[in-house]
């Protein structure tokens, strides 16, 4: 048998929302645009001076930014995209779109998997695509990154410039903007937390009251009048209170002024492996015997005093292309920091726990010794294969699935009567230092789950959407039948990513638990969330299907 690329085996997307709307109605007739605080250093003095480009329907470059987001069912057709390069051309792009009483949206990465930059009431389009310096502020002694940078090109930066990291997804092309604003979570999560748990400070483009826009810079410190704005950027969701135009970057426990020593510190490097189940003869029972063997390792292994804080996997059950399909059942796929004392025999033990009982023969690949920069770059290439028309749904897990949910997705999995062109369920490492904070501590509440569960599907032909939807959304509802048909924050689930938007949440006919999709993203912490938008945004310029509103 050749032995497979490690990287094609990885399913999956770190995926971050990132989008605002402002409101049609009720806005004033005229608009101010205050001077930005702490405005970023222009590129040029004729970037100072000069407005955002205005790119209508008859400019060529209109076409390429209609399409720039990565799921195709959707594109944007607003009177006006405004590609930004300043924290001044924002101000003034929004200002006048408050002046007109046009809607807006804002897009970073374009990797928001709902129609919020696509939505038709949107009349104007701030991209901050070009917003992508990385930088030192030795003045805040923190990291700053504006919100159009993509991950890699972050971590690229970071670590070749001062040997350090944030510990968010692994998606080479999602942006900063949304990514951190709903939490950020990724490979080094479980060892370092969240990336949002390493945020200083934030920069937004806000409206008041008057319809004034100007910059506001909120941080972490306990004394700072803004505290509330920065603490709402650490899991509230993107687009919910302004423009997020940079962020800066401290762990809150550094001290001293090297750069070095305030971020973690990857390990030099990652040993990784991936676990492959044929198709043949994965029945009902050895898909069972592997699904529970994960989840119940996880239910183990995820304290932040374990010794696989180190290690992250992923367990990617994709779907059957067809009846007889020979493919691939299942695979795992694992990343463990190398400099682990006994680091082989943790991923030996790790692989034999998971695999015991199962009663199929996987082909496991050879284990690689990478560099980290060079196995974190190999990982995103394989999380961003998935390109086309796509529906996401998540679930946060505190204990594995029960013998009634590894059933549905067996039957679902399985079914021949559907085209799955790429759908997975990939069940993701979670816990660790992740859940070392209290849930009230940052804005993302999930701060007890062991597990992150991403249900996917991918497909190409328009004419497939309503097919290829429907699939997905039986999937998920028989999954978690006895709660209402989603994952009801209780003694096995806790709720849902934001980062992944899922409208359907908002839709009685697929959420019929009576629990609001405002708690499954959110939970206790939706009330305050609540005040800092009606305080941030008094006037709902910022809003979208899944926004933030204020009581």
């Amino acid at each position: 048998m050749t032995a497979p690329s490690r990287r094609r085996f990885v399913a999956g997307s770190f995926t971050a929302g990132a989008a605002a709307g402002l409101a049609a109605a009720g806005l004033p007739t005229t608009a101010r645009a205050a001077t930005p605080a702490a405005a970023p250093a222009p590129r040029t003095a004729a970037q100072a001076a000069a407005p955002a480009p205005r790119v209508t329907p008859g400019d060529p470059r209109y076409a390429d930014l209609a399409v720039r987001g990565s799921n195709k069912r959707f594109t944007a057709h607003p009177d006006v995209f405004r590609p930004v390069t300043t924290t001044r051309q924002v101000v003034d792009a929004v200002a006048d779109a408050v002046r007109q009483r046009k809607r807006i949206a804002v897009r970073s990465g374009g990797h928001c998997y709902e129609n919020v930059v696509g939505d038709p009431a949107v009349r104007v389009v701030i991209d901050l695509g070009a917003m992508d310096a990385v930088t030192y502020d030795a003045g805040r002694r923190a990291f700053m990154i504006e919100a159009g940078a993509r991950l890699m090109d972050v971590y690229r930066a970071l670590f070749e410039g001062w040997g350090v990291t944030l510990p968010g997804g692994a998606s080479a092309t999602v942006g900063f903007g949304g990514h951190i604003a709903g939490g950020g979570y990724g490979a080094l999560t479980r060892a370092h937390g969240l990336a949002a748990d390493h945020l200083y400070a934030v920069e937004v483009v806000v409206v008041d009251a008057f319809g004034c826009a100007r910059a506001v810079v909120a941080t972490r410190e306990k004394d700072d009048p803004h505290r509330d704005l920065w603490w709402a950027h650490t899991g509230g969701g993107g687009g919910n209170f302004g423009v997020v135009t940079r962020y800066w970057f401290r762990s809150p426990h550094a001290t001293g002024t090297d750069p070095a020593q305030l971020l973690p510190r990857p390990p030099a490097t990652i040993l990784s492996n991936a676990v492959i189940f044929p198709r043949e003869g994965m029945d009902k029972a050895a898909f069972g015997r592997l699904v529970r063997n994960h989840g119940l390792w996880h239910e183990r292994n995820s304290g932040a005093d374990s010794p696989y804080t180190g290690l992250y996997s992923g367990l990617v059950l994709p779907g059957r292309l067809k009846e007889n399909d020979p493919g691939q059942s299942a695979i795992v796929f694992t990343h463990l920091d190398a400099t682990l004392p006994d680091a082989p025999e943790l991923l030996r033990r790790y692989v034999d726990e998971l695999t015991d009982g199962v009663g199929v023969t996987p082909y496991i690949t050879d284990t690689a010794s990478d560099a980290w920069l060079t196995a974190t770059l190999a990982l995103a290439e394989s999380q961003d294969t998935d390109k086309g028309r796509q529906k996401i749904k998540s679930a946060y897990l505190r204990r594995s699935f029960t013998d009634a949910q590894i059933d549905a997705l067996y039957t679902h999995l399985n079914t021949a009567d559907h085209r799955h062109e790429s759908a997975s369920v990939s069940i993701q490492s979670f816990g660790g230092h992740a859940n070392t904070l209290p849930a009230h501590a940052t804005a993302g509440s999930h701060r007890d789950s062991v597990l992150n569960v991403i249900f996917m599907n991918t497909w190409q032909d328009p004419q497939a959407d309503a097919d290829s939807i429907g699939w997905l959304r039986r999937l998920y509802r028989d999954v978690f039948a006895s709660t209402g048909g989603v994952p009801v924050p209780g003694r096995g689930s806790d709720g849902c990513y934001i980062n992944y938007p899922d409208i359907d949440l908002a839709d009685p006919e697929w959420n019929s638990s009576g629990v609001s999709w405002q708690r499954l993203y959110y939970k206790d912490n939706y009330p305050r969330l609540q005040r800092i938008k009606a305080e941030w945004d008094p006037r709902g310029v910022f809003r979208q299907t899944l926004g933030i509103r204020p009581a």
